[in-house]
C-alpha cells in the first residue's frame, strides 16, 4: 500500500518546522512539488530548503504544474471546482507515475494543510474516483495565523470571547461577522479591510520569511499605508500572501 504525508510546513521560517514534521520529511521516498510559476520561485526554494536538510539523499521529487485560474471570477465556486477538478487530475498523475507500490510520498504545504489548502480534499477525490489506493496522514504545522498573532504579540482572542477565521471576499461580500468581535481574515485579494470601522489592524505578509512586513493600528489611520506597502510589495515580488486580525475597540 502506498502512503502519503501532507506536511505542514509553516508560515516561512524553516526553523517553523516540527520534529514530526522532520520525521515524515527523513522516512519519504518521493516528494510531490506543486510548481506556481516562477513568481512563487520563494515558496518551492523554502520547500528545497527543507529537503537538503532533512530528506535522504536517495528521495526523489515529482513536480507537477499548478492549474490556471482566474483569481477574481464571477462565478468564484464554479472557477474553484474547476480549479480543483483539473489539480485533482495532475496530482492523481503524479502519484501514479511517480509512487510505487509500498512507498511514501509526501506534499509539502505551506502553513497548515487544514487550514484554506485544498490537498486533503483533492485527496479524497482521488481515493472516491478508485483508480489508484493509498492511505495518508496529516502533519500540522503552524499556520500564518499563528505566526502573525506571535509577531503582533497579539492574542487570537479576548478572555472567554469567539474568534472567527474568514476570508477577505466574505467580509467584502457580507460585512463584519455577526456575534464575534475579532476576526481573522485571509486571501484578501480585495483588501477588504479599508471598509471597516471602528477596529484595529494586525497586519503581516510574508510572515515568517526574510520580507516579512507587519504593520498595527486603527484601520482609519493605518489602511491607506497598508494598501500602499501591499501594493508595493506585490510589485516588487510578483505575488503576495498577507493575513490580518481585526479587533473591533468598543468590545
Amino acid at each position: 500500500m502506498r502512503k502519503i504525508y501532507v506536511i505542514g510546513i509553516g508560515a516561512g521560517d524553516p526553523d517553523h518546522l516540527t520534529l514530526q514534521a522532520a520525521k515524515a520529511i527523513g522516512r519519504t521516498d518521493v516528494f510531490f512539488l506543486i510548481d506556481k510559476g516562477e513568481a512563487k520561485d520563494s515558496m518551492i526554494e523554502l520547500r528545497r530548503r527543507l529537503l537538503k536538510g532533512y530528506a535522504r539523499p536517495s528521495r526523489r521529487i515529482a513536480t507537477g504544474q499548478d492549474p490556471d485560474r482566474d483569481r477574481m471570477p464571477d462565478d468564484y465556486t464554479g472557477t474553484v471546482d474547476d480549479w480543483r477538478r483539473r489539480r485533482s487530475a495532475m496530482t492523481e498523475a503524479l502519484i501514479t507515475e511517480h509512487l510505487l507500490a509500498d512507498e511514501i510520498g509526501a506534499f509539502l504545504v505551506w502553513g497548515d494543510p487544514t487550514l484554506y489548502d485544498s490537498t486533503i480534499a483533492i485527496l479524497d477525490e482521488i481515493l472516491e474516483r478508485g483508480a489508484i489506493e493509498f492511505e495518508y496522514e496529516v502533519i500540522p504545522g503552524i499556520s500564518s495565523v499563528s505566526a502573525l498573532a506571535a509577531k503582533h504579540r497579539a492574542p487570537l482572542n479576548r478572555v472567554g470571547r469567539p474568534v472567527q477565521i474568514t476570508t477577505g471576499r466574505r467580509l467584502a461580500d457580507e460585512g463584519w461577522p455577526e456575534g464575534v468581535d475579532d476576526v481573522v481574515v485571509m486571501l484578501d485579494g480585495r483588501q477588504a479591510f479599508t471598509g471597516v470601522k471602528d477596529a484595529d489592524i494586525y497586519w503581516g505578509a510574508y510572515v515568517g520569511t526574510a520580507d516579512e512586513i507587519l504593520l498595527a493600528g486603527p484601520v482609519e489611520e493605518t489602511r491607506e499605508e497598508i494598501a500602499r506597502v501591499r501594493a508595493e510589495a506585490r510589485e516588487r515580488h510578483g505575488w503576495i500572501m498577507d493575513t490580518y486580525l481585526l479587533r473591533r475597540r468598543d468590545a
